[in-house]
């Protein structure tokens, strides 16, 4: 088969099933963005500001990194930690492997705030609490086996 052709597999439409799957999916990630963007402007942050936050609460990061994970420009990532250092929720520190580097860290505060913003989002206390534990690790690893297909 020449590298024009096309196989089945590329040429084969979604069944109605994957269809229905994909449009349910989209639903659920808008209403989580819903969902996270209220819980942000409780604590007056924006989405973007929550979930740089979310992130650093995890680890510090350099900027390129976040960039990366937050899916937009270095110099977008600089204002937002801007905004969040003068609140006290961030702060910037030297790579302890590469002084050039510098990482951005949460602080107490921004780790509570996080921790905060987690635990006020309404889609993980209602649609997921009326799964059961069975029904919530059945689809925790649906969603990672997709994440890694």
């Amino acid at each position: 088969m020449s590298s024009t052709q096309s196989t089945p597999a590329q040429t084969r439409r979604p069944d109605a099933l994957t269809l229905e799957v994909v449009e349910l999916i989209g639903d659920v990630v808008a209403r989580f963005y819903a969902d996270y963007e209220e819980a942000a402007g409780e604590h007056t942050l924006t989405g973007a500001q929550a979930r740089l936050l979310s992130l650093l609460s995890l680890e510090p990061l350099p900027m390129r990194k976040l960039a990366q994970k937050l899916k937009c420009e270095p110099s977008n990532v600089t204002g937002i930690v801007d905004r969040l250092e003068a609140r006290g929720l961030v702060e910037r520190r030297p790579d302890p492997t590469d002084r050039r580097v510098k990482l951005a860290a949460a602080t107490d505060e921004g780790r509570r705030v996080a921790r905060d913003l987690r635990e006020g989002l309404r889609f993980a206390r209602e649609p997921l609490a009326g799964l059961s534990d069975e029904e919530r690790l059945s689809l925790r690893d649906l969603l990672r086996r997709m994440l890694t297909a």
